[in-house]
């Protein structure tokens, strides 16, 4: 036995284990890369790596390289004269329409104007007729006449019927009438005179047709 305690080395506690048998770490310590708690779970929150967290590193935004400054300027202003050609057209658009406005208006009023001087005449006419004594036929039928002209150079004509053919473009029958010296279809006789203005029936002549038994 006093020779076993001789050989020991003093420096060693006595009860030290021999060198050279490893030592067991404690499951669990800090040197473990799997902490488990006390429910066993393993936590691996230290171990998650920086690029897959919830947020991205700063040096990932970082390196993100912005619009130049120079290229948003350029967009910039290619908006702004888009924008600018769109009001201009749409003001030269509002300012023509107005100016046909005013243009068909002064038209219009002209075209009246014009008519009414041409009627002042046929008006005196009808004046110097209910003036006058005796028998007024002529002078009024002179004056209608006087109007027709005036009409007339206005683009308004007098419908054909008595004869005609019936067309119901320019004629409207309020009556049909039996008739063996007319074929079937031919106007007898006209109720009301129909005219046209320039080509185009503003009042269908009114007549009566004749109907073969």
């Amino acid at each position: 036995m006093a020779g076993e305690e001789e050989r020991r080395d003093p420096n060693l506690p006595g009860d030290a284990e021999p060198e050279g048998e490893p030592i067991e770490e404690v499951q669990g310590s800090p040197s473990d890369p799997d902490i488990v708690d006390e429910t066993g779970a393993v936590d691996e929150s230290d171990d998650v790596p920086d690029d897959l967290s919830g947020e991205a590193p700063v040096e990932a935004l970082a390196e993100e390289a912005p619009v130049p400054l120079a290229e948003f300027e350029a967009v910039s202003a290619e908006r702004d004269q888009y924008l600018d050609s769109l009001r201009r057209l749409k003001a030269e658009f509002d300012n023509s329409r107005k100016r046909q406005e005013r243009e068909r208006a002064r038209i219009l009023e002209s075209a009246s104007e014009k008519l009414v001087q041409e009627l002042l005449p046929v008006l005196d006419n009808l004046d110097r007729a209910l003036e006058s004594e005796g028998d007024i036929r002529e002078g009024v039928r002179a004056t209608r006449d006087q109007l027709a002209d005036v009409l007339a150079s206005e683009g308004l004509l007098p419908v054909a019927s008595d004869g005609q053919p019936f067309d119901p473009n320019v004629h409207e029958a309020v009556m049909s009438q039996f008739s063996e010296d007319h074929e079937e279809g031919t106007v007898l006789q006209t109720f009301q005179r129909g005219y046209l203005l320039n080509g185009r029936a503003i009042r269908p002549a009114k007549v009566v047709v004749a109907k073969q038994v």
